[in-house]
């Protein structure tokens, strides 16, 4: 059983909490991930660096990500929304949410970012037993975390222990 990421009261008031749809309440992880993850020096090099949130595939949660982000930090940065057509598309970001459409590329798309210091999240059911790092989900108005530990270590993210705490956290 996966427990509930409350990653809505950190952003904003619970009376504008209630008022979200599963789309931001999404966007809305995805902001909390780039203040609970923190990444190697070499994928930050310099000091005004954004941390770049990338979506792939046509999915409408891009739109929400950037309401919800634009004009906000995280741990002092800028934050940048890009949206990739396709797998082959993909160009560099620290968080990159894949949506249910590219569940076919799943063992691709992980294989090319290995060794690489992204942060991989998506709603797939079999994302995290995959490779993946970060699987949401939205039940009875809660946003629920797989985390796949080992998958973040490979990577060299460093996930904070705030956020673990509130995900079921697994390892390959």
């Amino acid at each position: 059983m996966l427990i509930a990421f409350v990653a809505v009261p950190l952003f904003m008031p619970a009376g504008e909490a209630q008022s979200l749809t599963e789309g931001e309440v999404k966007a809305v992880g995805l902001y909390n991930f780039a203040k609970f993850v923190e990444w190697p020096p070499e994928a930050l090099p310099t000091s005004d660096a954004p941390i770049v949130i990338g979506v792939l595939g046509n999915d409408p949660l891009a739109s929400d990500v950037e309401r919800i982000v634009r004009g906000k930090t995280a741990n002092g940065r800028s934050l940048v929304v890009k949206r990739f057509r396709k797998a082959s598309d993909f160009q560099y970001c620290h968080i990159l949410f894949v949506g249910e459409q590219a569940k076919s590329d799943f063992p691709r798309l992980l294989a090319g970012l290995r060794n690489t210091s992204v942060l991989t999240v998506s709603e797939s059911d079999r994302f995290t037993r995959s490779g993946g790092i970060v699987n949401i989900s939205f039940r009875d108005n809660r946003l629920l975390l797989e985390v796949n530990q080992s998958a973040a270590e490979r990577a060299g993210l460093k996930i904070n222990s705030k956020l673990l705490k509130v995900a079921r956290v697994v390892r390959d």
